[in-house]
């Protein structure tokens, strides 16, 4: 069968997605082709028009259209900075409802055998805003892996000359979880990470 270049393009473009492998992608374009036209014209209409409407604040590192309205909102507090890898990250922490300082998006973490170092982040204009904000405490809510643990101790060593408190979140057991249940990793960093009762 003579090859269709159109359909291998989407497909190649679909195992850029993370969790997409080759079967999978191919199944998404076999999918895209039953659509009708007009909801083939309109999915390609809104993948080119993406780079054209979404843009990232210089300062924060959060995505907006037409202006950031993270950093217009007077009701956030201005002394209190999040520190998040991603900016689908801050989506986790507003679900909860508790959180009502600013965000910080470093851009990922650092990894310097994926050849991602200090530069590749937003971590200059981190200490730049915490200085102009005059930020009280700053919270690294980052992966508990190895890459957010280097990049937590990074950003505590190169703040440590200002005046603040450096946090994180604490980690540990799931809300209705069973001891017998819980990875010894988890358990670990719960009792770590215990708190006055």
């Amino acid at each position: 069968m003579k090859s269709l270049k159109h359909l291998e393009k989407l497909i190649d473009s679909l195992r850029k997605l993370p969790g997409v492998g080759g079967r999978s992608a191919e199944r998404f374009a076999y999918k895209i082709l039953e659509w009708p036209e007009a909801d083939q014209k309109r999915f390609g209409s809104v993948i080119q028009e993406l780079s054209d409407h979404i843009e990232t604040c210089s300062e924060c590192g959060l995505l907006y259209e037409n202006e950031c309205s993270h950093c217009l909102d007077e009701a956030r507090s201005k002394d209190v900075l999040c520190v998040v890898a991603t900016f689908k990250d801050i989506n986790a922490i507003e679900e909860t409802r508790e959180f009502k300082g600013r965000y910080h998006v470093l851009g990922g973490l650092l990894s310097p055998l994926d050849d991602r170092l200090p530069e590749h982040l937003t971590l200059s204009q981190l200490k730049k805003r915490a200085e102009t904000l005059q930020v009280k405490e700053l919270i690294l809510a980052l992966d508990s892996t190895l890459e957010g643990d280097a990049t937590s101790l990074w950003i505590k060593n190169e703040l440590k000359g200002l005046n603040l408190k450096i946090s994180r979140p604490a980690f540990g057991l799931p809300m209705g979880s069973q001891l017998d249940y819980v990875d010894g990793g988890t358990l670990a960093r719960a009792l770590q990470s215990r708190n006055d009762f």
